[in-house]
């Protein structure tokens, strides 16, 4: 097995110049590493496709939901604006095997969202699922 740097006594050049020597060849490795990394990473700019199980016009349909939540933190059943008071009479009865659906802006502030999770809460609801989508 040859030895990287040669020993001290066959060689002329001091110790600094030997260690350069034996490190250029790494440093051009990692150079052309980085050059090979940053080209590949301009080839791969494309955008994912859509999935092919979602319709075209789904995204501008509302989901099913028991309840929608707009941006603005505003709740509605069949259309209609509700407040804490009306909402639970409106809201079908809380029920373990069907959970509540709400389908929420994806912009809407938690703080919206928290006040209406307590709200169902205390009306003893205890499955519920969120439906969003993200925002783009």
């Amino acid at each position: 097995m040859t030895e990287l740097v040669p020993p001290p006594s066959t060689s002329r050049k001091s110790l600094m110049e030997r260690v350069e020597d034996a490190l250029l060849p790494l440093i051009n490795l990692v150079f052309l590493l980085l050059m090979f990394f940053i080209v590949a990473g301009q080839l791969a700019d494309d955008p994912l496709p859509d999935l092919p199980a979602t319709p075209p016009g789904a995204a501008q349909q509302p989901p099913h939901a028991d309840l929608l939540v707009d941006a603005e933190g505003n709740w509605r059943i069949s259309g209609k604006t509700l407040d804490a008071q009306t909402l639970l009479q409106r809201l079908p009865a809380p029920d373990a095997q069907k959970p509540l659906k709400i389908a929420a802006a994806s912009t809407i502030a938690m703080a919206d969202l928290e006040a209406l999770l307590r709200t169902l809460e205390q009306g003893g609801y205890e499955e519920i699922l969120l439906l969003t989508e993200p925002g783009s």
